[in-house]
């Protein structure tokens, strides 16, 4: 309801009066509040965005992780820039804000990183605003982009709307996935509570007045899949996996329509699961990673004829493909079957450590800007973080050095 209100006020001012209002934080990422972001942006002076966590209980029965924003603005003319602060967590800051620790966001920057949504990207600091500019050189992921792989986005079945297709485990009938039983680069995290049959699952997939002729359906097929919650104080944000084929998900999954080949599939994995992305996504994620999020994700299309691709796709494919559900895919990449899979949690970190340290190479990030990424991820443990910083150390004459070539 605070877009009723939001927008009521702004109605309410003369031009030249000031609002101060308390709102949760969604209003500067979420894709439903474009619009009052547009009408603020484009009919008003904003003075300030102090965002703030409940971390202290300064609003009771809300929870610690919620986040709220103290919007003000000026009725009449129009946005250039504005003071910003984020995840502070006393509000006495206010008193002290706008100072020189606050950080100042250009309408030009929202308008380049965020040109669909308009979506203000939670700045801490200077170093935020480079690596942001870095990675921007990438085309979003909503971006088609013809001789490349394309991401599209969609969901299945509704878990209320649809319960009436869930069933109990039978032999004839397939899995249903939902988010809590996938985690990165794994689709064992937990068993299938719900089993649908098959015949039943393709009528409601099939488009009204289609027939089923047996044609092939997306649940046939690997697709990449993501966790449709996820908080920026989670440990990690972003989770996903390649789901087997045969499968039917639930809407606490995010599924994307099989790409032209499966090694883009995989590849789409391993750099989705990356600390670079899911920093990127940190930084607009309030609670629910809605698709907007992901399409605007600046991220490589490394295809097959790019270099570095296959050494990603190979590691990634390690990863998933550990059950023989996955012999087919294992084989399109270059394994013998899922045997060649490594289940070995000190070899998987290998393996994780490498893939977070190539694609930080990918976006052509020094050393000292993988190593920020890496303290924003405060629960994420010490022996993780070297691990993946080691790698990027190791794979440095690989790439060539960042360094040089950004001064290049």
């Amino acid at each position: 309801m605070y877009k009723l209100f939001l927008e009521q006020c702004f109605n309410l001012l003369k031009t030249g009066s000031e609002c101060g209002i308390v709102i949760p934080s969604s209003f500067y990422n979420d894709l439903g509040a474009k619009q009052l972001r547009e009408m603020l942006f484009s009919q008003s002076k904003m003075t300030g965005l102090f965002c703030f966590e409940n971390r202290k209980t300064i609003f009771e029965g809300v929870h610690r992780s919620f986040k709220f924003v103290v919007l003000t603005f000026e009725k009449g003319g129009n946005t250039k820039k504005f003071p910003a602060a984020f995840m502070r967590h006393d509000v006495l800051e206010l008193q002290r804000f706008p100072n020189s620790d606050s950080i100042s966001i250009s309408l030009e920057l929202i308008r380049r990183l965020s040109p669909d949504s308009l979506s203000v990207v939670e700045f801490k600091n200077e170093i935020d605003f480079h690596i942001s500019e870095k990675m921007t050189k990438f085309p979003l992921l909503g971006e088609k982009i013809e001789d490349k792989w394309n991401l599209s986005l969609k969901r299945e079945f509704h878990m209320t709307d649809d319960k009436n297709l869930f069933k109990s485990y039978s032999k004839s009938r397939l899995p249903l996935y939902e988010g809590k039983m996938i985690h990165q680069f794994t689709h064992l995290y937990a068993k299938p509570k719900y089993w649908v049959d098959e015949q039943e699952g393709r009528k409601a997939l099939l488009k009204r007045n289609e027939s089923d002729i047996s044609q092939l359906l997306d649940y046939q097929c690997y697709r990449f899949s993501y966790r449709a919650i996820g908080r920026s104080t989670d440990a990690r944000t972003l989770i996903g996996t390649v789901l087997p084929s045969n499968v039917f998900s639930g809407n606490s999954l995010n599924i994307a329509s099989p790409t032209q080949d499966n090694k883009s599939t995989v590849f789409i994995s391993a750099v989705l699961n990356s600390f670079c992305v899911d920093f990127a996504l940190r930084q607009q994620v309030s609670a629910n990673i809605n698709m907007f999020y992901i399409y605007q994700l600046p991220v490589p299309r490394l295809t097959k004829n790019d270099r570095y691709f296959n050494d990603i796709v190979q590691r990634a494919a390690k990863l998933i493909c550990t059950t023989p559900e996955f012999d087919e895919l294992a084989q399109e990449v270059g394994l013998v079957s899922h045997q060649q899979g490594v289940t070995d949690e000190t070899e998987r970190a290998k393996l994780r450590a490498e893939l977070d340290g190539m694609v930080a190479h990918l976006y052509g990030l020094t050393e000292d800007e993988f190593s920020y990424i890496l303290t924003t991820f405060p629960i994420v443990s010490a022996t993780v973080k070297e691990a993946a910083l080691s790698a990027y150390r190791n794979f440095a004459p690989m790439f060539g050095v960042s360094e040089i070539l950004a001064s290049i």
